[in-house]
């Protein structure tokens, strides 16, 4: 009885954990002085924020799921805009720019599942991030095929 108490207890202190709220790391992105390193950070908060928002949605928190899905456009246009920053060529020098379309894209993939994963009276929820993430994944694919980030 003890030996199933004890994996269950961490279980939900790592739920807990992956709920709390995401915007610390946002705001560790935003303080990050290297420029693909922010890019990183704010992706990596994008997916965080993703998780915590289906979470936060499946256990009825839908004001929350919404704070933290406004999020991950933040964070989306964020790294958009740090890559920007460096002034370095996509075509060039693609690793970050690469990288970051590549997260992009999964987190397109990821919020078309959730979108479909709810009630369809909540999915405008979602409407206004798709967009900013779309638009942001399309500018740094457009960068890659042509060598000048929009």
């Amino acid at each position: 009885m003890i030996r199933m108490a004890v994996p269950a207890f961490l279980g939900s202190i790592l739920l807990a954990l992956c709920a709390a709220p995401a915007w610390a790391d946002l705001a560790a992105a935003r303080a990050e002085q290297n420029p693909e390193r922010r890019a990183r950070l704010a992706l990596d908060n994008a997916a965080a924020a993703l998780t915590a928002a289906r979470h936060s949605y499946e256990n009825g928190d839908i004001q929350t799921a919404g704070a933290l899905a406004a999020e991950i456009g933040e964070s989306a246009a964020l790294a958009y805009d740090a890559l920007v920053s460096t002034g370095k060529n996509p075509r060039k020098s693609p690793r970050w720019f690469k990288y970051a379309e590549i997260r992009t894209r999964d987190l397109l993939r990821r919020l078309d599942t959730f979108s479909l994963d709810m009630s369809a009276t909540d999915r405008p929820l979602l409407g206004k991030v798709k967009e900013t993430v779309l638009e942001v994944h399309d500018h740094l694919l457009q960068g890659l095929m042509e060598g000048k980030p929009k």
